[in-house]
């Protein structure tokens, strides 16, 4: 009886040891949060089993007692590797992931595809700044951080400017985004424009810049790409901590003074970030014999807050405000080589406040909701007075942009994810122009630049399919965009304009080791906006008319490229056809209007551009690091049968970095060939010299030493004094000056 009893207790205890299982979440070792899209690997003898998890916890069930081997492995992340014995009870594990820097450039990227994805295994061009504010360079700008991407280039119309040129298309026919939410509204405006820079590069985390593709992820204007700029995210810590900084710039002779202050709190459940800037840009000294370039300084005040909220383990809020203001932003060539004794933006403000709900569901179908509700209200001051003249011309633009956008995401299966979409955006413009006569403070009211109180609305809704086939993964996704916009023209009635665009995307990537193949097929659109159909004035060197008959540009974009990565070697190289039709182009009236010829928008023009663009990063060791880009546009007016406006010339860039313990040293080259291929247009444009823009060679160098908690880093730009601009900019870059940064950190 007993020998049966001690039988019975064996089988027992044995079908016990057989039902175990191992669960586990995985977090981000630096800021403790859930992180979802790990690779989870479980051997065993006779056992191999492997789950691909879009959440952050995993589970492997009816296990057999031994010993088993755990590997958990994350784009931009070290494999976690672990030995595990099953014996009589289940084992639960929290697995901290360290970021890893094994292969270079290597990182989890969003905008490309709307959800974390690997900057390799992607069909498409893309590229990422960390924190600008912290790197080597020390940009003034959020534009001049771009300038080191390749397949980027760019131009600066004034100091409080600067405009980036993604292959070959700049201003309106490329898109920026803060945090997912659009920053291009209906008054975009053709060409460079001064947008970029009221973004401070202080309260950045991460600029992702993707070429060539984005109307179907992100819908109207991204003919060129787009650059998305994620803002500092707080973070969550078991503990409540209290950590900052303060920073003060000084550039020499008063170009610049900046000071700023970082607060940042983290906790369980809250978690926020505070960050203010105050900016003092003096008068741009030039390279040379040009010397100081009056007027073109600035003042900027800008504030950043941001708070998150976890509701519950599947449920988060954050609540965001970002301010600027920046004043009396001179528009330099306008004074130099226009006859004016004032023009300048007096004020521009840009408020932007969003609210983002994430919900997750253990449903791998619907096992993420996205809700954001924002509000972006800009205003634009212009002020003008022509010399010898008694009048001061000012010209007030308000925009108040709304939006509502809800997406979701599903896991369809283990190779197979979705995220959709709809996206409303609504627009209302408010626009007045008056005159004063300072000699007798008279005062009248005409049109403004716009018709006022217009609106714009900007509906869509799209769809995004990822497929991972082993060595294949691909990319495909479309979007349908209705717009409506309502002009209240004084002199024509109320006008009603509705236009609509469908487009798609398709994409593929190949992986062999360390190799990456792709191709890609992307079509893109550019609605007409209030700004094309409703201008009324001087623009740039030229006085336009309304036009209400406008149809959307299109794009069709082929690409071919080649992606290598190891722990020393990063590069790569991409080409690319851009095929334009339905451009909306300014065609002459024949008119003069206060010594201005008269223009007027139409739909008229096909066009190509045609590129390549090459890229290498070789680490030869833990201290020494060269990097450096080449990018070269061919753009054709196919209509005209000249060369396309404001195309940048053949550009590049070198540098050196060497790293010892808690100092660095950089020096960098940066050039340009001369650009002499011109359109008409270009021609006309007195911000471009006679025959073309010259080319030049820029060398600059950069050092920096932590003595924690201070940091401590000083830059020399332009140390050869070179006179030059870049191509289609309205002021010379900067001569030979001296940068210096002091950080305090708590």
């Amino acid at each position: 009886m007993k020998k049966y009893l001690l039988i019975l207790l064996i089988i027992f205890y044995c079908l016990s040891l057989s039902a175990q299982s191992i669960t586990g979440s995985i977090l981000d070792q630096t800021t403790r949060e859930n992180l979802a899209g790990a690779s989870v690997v479980l051997e065993g003898v006779g056992l191999i089993k492997t789950v691909l998890k879009s959440e952050s916890k995993f589970i492997f069930k009816d296990l057999q007692p031994g010993k088993y081997i755990l590997k958990v492995s994350h784009i931009g992340f070290a494999t976690f590797q672990k030995e595990l014995e099953v014996l009589g009870s289940d084992i639960n594990l929290a697995i901290e992931l360290q970021g890893s820097f094994k292969r270079l450039q290597e990182i989890r990227v969003v905008s490309a595809s709307r959800q974390y994805s690997s900057s390799f295994g992607l069909p498409y061009a893309i590229n990422v700044i960390n924190q600008p504010s912290q790197s080597a360079n020390m940009p003034r700008s959020t534009p001049e951080a771009l300038a080191n991407v390749p397949g980027v280039f760019v131009q600066k119309t004034n100091h409080g400017g600067g405009s980036a040129f993604i292959r070959g298309l700049t201003g309106n026919q490329t898109l920026i985004l803060i945090d997912g939410i659009r920053m291009n509204n209906s008054t975009f405006r053709y060409g460079p424009n001064q947008y970029l820079n009221t973004i401070d590069p202080f309260t950045i985390q991460q600029i992702e810049v993707l070429r060539g593709s984005g109307s179907v992820q992100y819908g109207s204007d991204a003919l060129g790409g787009v650059i998305q700029v994620f803002a500092k995210e707080p973070v969550f810590s078991d503990q409540k901590n209290f950590n900052g900084s303060v920073n003060a710039r000084y550039w020499n002779s008063n170009m610049e003074k900046t000071a700023n202050a970082e607060l940042n709190y983290s906790g369980t459940k809250i978690s926020f970030s505070g960050i203010v800037s105050i900016k003092d840009f003096g008068d741009l000294v030039g390279g040379d014999t040009t010397g100081r370039q009056s007027p073109s300084g600035y003042t900027e005040a800008d504030a950043h807050f941001k708070a998150r909220f976890k509701i519950s383990e599947s449920a988060e809020l954050t609540l965001a405000n970002q301010f600027v203001q920046q004043k009396n932003v001179d528009v330099y060539h306008k004074v130099r080589l226009e006859n004016f004794k004032l023009n300048e933006m007096g004020i521009q403000n840009r408020n932007l406040s969003y609210l983002k709900l994430r919900v997750k569901n253990s449903n791998p179908a619907f096992h993420q909701l996205n809700i954001i509700a924002s509000l972006n209200n800009t205003l634009e001051e212009r002020n003008s007075q022509k010399n010898n003249s008694l009048i001061l011309t000012n010209e007030t633009d308000k925009i108040s942009t709304a939006n509502l956008s809800v997406e979701l995401f599903s896991t369809l299966s283990d190779y197979w994810t979705a995220n959709s979409g709809t996206e409303f955006y609504y627009d209302k413009i408010w626009s007045s122009r008056k005159t004063t006569n300072n000699q007798n403070g008279s005062m009248a009211s005409i049109r403004g630049l716009y018709p006022d109180k217009s609106s714009y609305l900007n509906a869509s809704i799209y769809t995004l399919q990822h497929l991972n086939l082993g060595r294949f993964s691909i990319e495909a996704g479309a979007r349908y965009n209705w717009l409506k916009a309502s002009l209240k023209d004084k002199d024509l009635g109320q006008i009603n304009v509705n236009p609509a665009a469908f487009v798609l995307n398709a994409a593929i990537n190949y992986s062999l080791n360390k190799h990456h193949f792709y191709g890609s097929f992307n079509s893109g659109y550019r609605a007409p906006n209030i700004d094309d159909m409703g201008t009324l004035g001087i623009v740039d060197f030229r006085y336009e008319l309304p036009s209400y008959e406008l149809k959307p540009e299109k794009s069709y974009n082929s690409e071919t490229g080649y992606k290598y990565g190891t722990e020393n070697w990063n590069l790569g190289m991409a080409l690319y056809y851009n095929s334009l039709i339905n451009l909306i182009t300014r065609i002459q009236t024949g008119g003069e209007i206060g010594g201005y010829k008269v223009y007027r928008k139409v739909n008229t023009e096909k066009a190509s551009i045609k590129g390549i663009e090459g890229f290498l990063v070789w680490r030869a060791n833990k201290q020494f690091t060269i990097d450096g880009f080449a990018s070269f546009n061919y753009g054709q007016n196919l209509t005209k049968s000249e060369p396309l406006r404001r195309i940048p010339p053949f550009n590049g860039h070198l540098s050196a970095k060497y790293n010892l313990a808690e100092f660095y040293l950089k020096g960098e080259v940066a050039w340009a060939d001369n650009q002499s291929r011109l359109a008409k247009g270009d021609m006309e444009d007195n911000r471009i010299p006679l025959g073309g823009t010259p080319g030049w060679q820029v060398f600059n160098l950069y050092s920096g030493y932590n003595l924690k908690p201070f940091q401590v880093k000083l830059s020399g730009q332009n140390i050869l004094n070179a006179d030059y601009r870049t191509h289609g900019s309205g002021i010379n870059s900067v001569g030979r000056s001296f940068w210096m940064s002091l950080q305090y950190d708590f």
